[in-house]
């Protein structure tokens, strides 16, 4: 999206005051489209995001862009970032409209989630909360008829992937993983590379995402204001102390950027460390170019074990997969083959022959890559079609069990039988009791 704002529209933005406005009494109440029925339809998706950090920032600039998509409501726990969301909406929302008589729209904000699901009006949300969080709202929405776009690794534990799964079909819902590297040339070229057969039958496949999740180690630091850290926790049962890097500090000047990523996905208490994190996005390529969506590997051995130096899967065709740094600091994927080889990570293709080869593409206005319009889009379609988008939830939850399934062999030490079509370690009653996990009391699914 285009920062730079014409007269006209800075004004039109201006006259509803600056980011402080949403603080006024009553301003909450001020709905996008007002309980007006709109003669659209179902083809306008109004929605609603929970969790507003810097991932939401990112989506909100490619959704906002799209026709027929409304931006009316807002959920986080920390009040400093609903401020910023509404200023964030009005902004962008001017700089969209081309009528002078157009305003842009206000959105609702909220603490507590459950305000968006409630809401007749709203027919879509976007997730982007920290992943402890991502099973329970998605479930809910699904429940509530809302399609859904949801975060990277879709769930924490494989359980409550095969919950999602189910509630998302019996409900008819729609729902998106944020796996956008599906939707960027360079990783479809590279499925298709691997998929025509040219490589010959696939050994090997070096997949760099990165370190396990750590024990949380951070000093304990005062809450900041507004900040409901019990509503931060939720349903997570090892209550962790605040620590600026699981919920990092913005401002309202400027840009009001996080400094950082939250840390919370490093820790294991918190999320899944690198193998879940990029393992969503590398893990998932390798998954698809093996056609082995909706299904996994059949062994996982942790490095140290059975002889081996990396965290590696071996699936029933014999392909081997390892997290294995394949060129610096790349993360991405190498296929090997009979015939030859391929590497494809973001923005970069290689490959031993020059007839595989791919044109570079980067994104032409400058955007960052993880505000990818075309995959946004991608849902938006389906949605109104009815259809399903490129990553499915039954495609996240794959992925995902790949990632948790890597970090329970490399918590218990030892290599581990897998059976991906019941989705449980094969005579293993410890492994499979890590699948699941407890809630903090009053939580459940």
């Amino acid at each position: 999206m285009n920062n730079n704002f014409s007269r006209r529209k800075f004004l039109k933005a201006s006259a509803l005051g600056s980011a402080g406005f949403v603080l006024m009494p009553g301003i909450a109440g001020c709905s996008g489209n007002g309980g007006v029925k709109d003669t659209r339809g179902e083809r306008v998706r109004r929605i609603g995001f929970i969790g507003l950090g810097q991932q939401a920032r990112n989506l909100l600039y490619g959704f906002i862009g799209l026709p027929d998509v409304e931006i009316v409501a807002g959920a986080d726990v920390y009040a400093i970032k609903r401020t910023r969301f509404v200023r964030d909406v009005v902004r962008y929302g001017a700089d969209k409209m081309t009528d002078e008589t157009q305003r842009p729209i206000i959105p609702d904000v909220y603490e507590d989630y459950q305000e968006i699901l409630k809401r007749d009006d709203i027919n879509t949300v976007v997730i982007a909360t920290p992943d402890h969080w991502h099973a329970f709202i998605a479930i809910a929405a699904a429940k509530a008829k809302k399609d859904i776009y949801l975060e990277k690794p879709m769930t924490f534990t494989v359980d409550e992937g095969k919950k999602l799964v189910a509630a998302v079909r019996s409900n008819g819902a729609v729902l998106a993983v944020g796996s956008q590297q599906r939707s960027s040339a360079e990783f479809q070229h590279a499925v298709k590379i691997v998929q025509s057969g040219v490589l010959g039958k696939i050994s090997e496949i070096k997949a760099f995402v990165g370190d396990p999740p750590k024990p949380y180690d951070l000093p304990e630091e005062e809450i900041p204001a507004g900040l409901n850290w019990e509503k931060w926790l939720g349903p997570n049962p090892h209550r962790v102390h605040f620590n600026n890097e699981l919920n990092p500090a913005i401002t309202l000047e400027r840009n009001g950027h996080e400094k950082f990523w939250g840390g919370w996905r490093w820790y294991k208490e918190t999320g899944g460390g690198y193998t879940t994190d990029w393992g969503a996005h590398v893990f998932d390529i390798a998954q698809w170019a093996l056609g082995k969506d909706g299904s996994g590997p059949v062994k996982v051995i942790p490095p140290g074990a059975d002889s081996a130096e990396f965290l590696t899967y071996i699936y029933d065709n014999g392909t081997v997969m390892t997290q294995e740094q394949w060129d610096g600091e790349a993360r991405g994927c190498k296929f090997i083959g009979e015939k030859g080889w391929i590497t494809v990570e973001r923005g970069r293709f290689q490959t031993s022959n020059p007839d595989w080869a791919f044109v570079e593409q980067k994104n032409s206005d400058g955007t960052p890559y993880e505000t990818s319009v075309g995959h946004q889009e991608n849902f938006i379609i389906a949605c109104r079609e009815r259809g399903n988008p490129v990553a499915t939830v039954e495609t996240g939850h794959s992925s995902c069990t790949v990632c948790n399934i890597g970090n329970i062999a490399i918590e218990l030490g030892r290599a581990l039988d897998w059976d991906p079509a019941k989705q449980e370690f094969v005579g293993d009653e410890e492994a499979n009791a890590k699948l699941s996990r407890q809630y903090y009391q009053g939580y459940s699914l």
